[in-house]
């Protein structure tokens, strides 16, 4: 993996995998610079306060980021109750732009059509890089229920690509 000590270790494996996190940490944010904002916020926590914890390191950083993209979520929600009568911005949800693989595009453009559980069990697991363990760990369900949302949300997508490639 990484030598805690090293800077050239660091950067090496946030070289490797920067933009894999950057798509999780677009998920789950509203622009890009949020995802951005996020992103570095989970990093410096992880590399801060989690390094050294045993474990998976990938599963411990899409976790901050995770918890990052949540507490700006909450507090940009609590900046617009107090700022809602000043402007009314419908639609600020955008999802993150998906790799050059048309597979991918397709899923992307699937997965507003999926409940937001399945859709966040198919994140973790497919640009996360998470076990249904690890998805159940982070989610606070059982890995048979990840492991449930991810069957049912395979069979929705392959409905839905079905039906826009037979449009």
């Amino acid at each position: 993996m990484f030598d805690a000590h090293s800077d050239q270790d660091w950067k090496a494996w946030f070289a490797d995998n920067g933009a894999r996190l950057r798509l999780i940490a677009r998920q789950w944010t509203r622009s890009d610079a949020d995802a951005d904002d996020v992103l570095q916020e989970a990093f410096v926590r992880f590399w801060k306060h989690q390094r050294h914890l045993p474990g998976n390191p990938n599963a411990l950083i899409v976790t901050s980021i995770r918890r990052s993209a949540m507490d700006l979520h909450r507090r940009t929600d609590r900046r617009t109750v107090r700022e809602k009568s000043v402007a009314a911005d419908a639609d600020t949800v955008m999802w993150f732009e998906p790799e050059a693989d048309p597979r991918l595009q397709s899923l992307a453009q699937s997965l507003p059509l999926l409940p937001e559980e399945q859709r966040e069990v198919v994140v973790l697991k497919i640009w996360g890089d998470l076990t249904f363990d690890e998805i159940g760990e982070q989610m606070q369900i059982s890995p048979n229920t990840a492991a449930s949302r991810w069957r049912y949300a395979m069979e929705a997508l392959k409905k839905f690509i079905n039906a826009r490639t037979h449009e």
